[in-house]
């Protein structure tokens, strides 16, 4: 597993930072905008977006007082990557198996 998939996955494996990370889906967000309407502190919230800016899966924007935070498109793209590692193997599989099948069926 590459180090930035790794950490990706283990910072989305909190249910609350995973709800933080998708309210960033909807775009640009402030702490005070992703905390409303959640069980945890503002600060607690801030703790959830640290993990995932050191994960890659978020970017913070300072604009005078204010944090602003977003999906770190580059860090959703290693994961993916990681992930496509599996599904191309799933497939390669799938195929030898189909070939195997239908070898199995020609014959008398």
């Amino acid at each position: 597993m590459t180090p930035n998939a790794e950490r990706a996955l283990d910072a989305l494996g909190d249910p609350t930072r995973r709800l933080v990370f998708k309210r960033l889906r909807g775009g640009t967000r402030s702490v005070r905008e992703i905390a409303e309407g959640l069980d945890v502190s503002r600060p607690a919230v801030s703790q959830h977006l640290k993990v995932l800016r050191t994960a890659g899966l978020a970017v913070v924007r300072i604009e005078g007082t204010r944090r602003l935070y977003a999906v770190d498109t580059r860090g959703v793209e290693a994961l993916r990557s990681w992930l496509d590692g599996f599904w191309d193997k799933a497939l390669v599989a799938f195929k030898t198996a189909v070939e195997r099948e239908a070898v199995k069926r020609r014959k008398p």
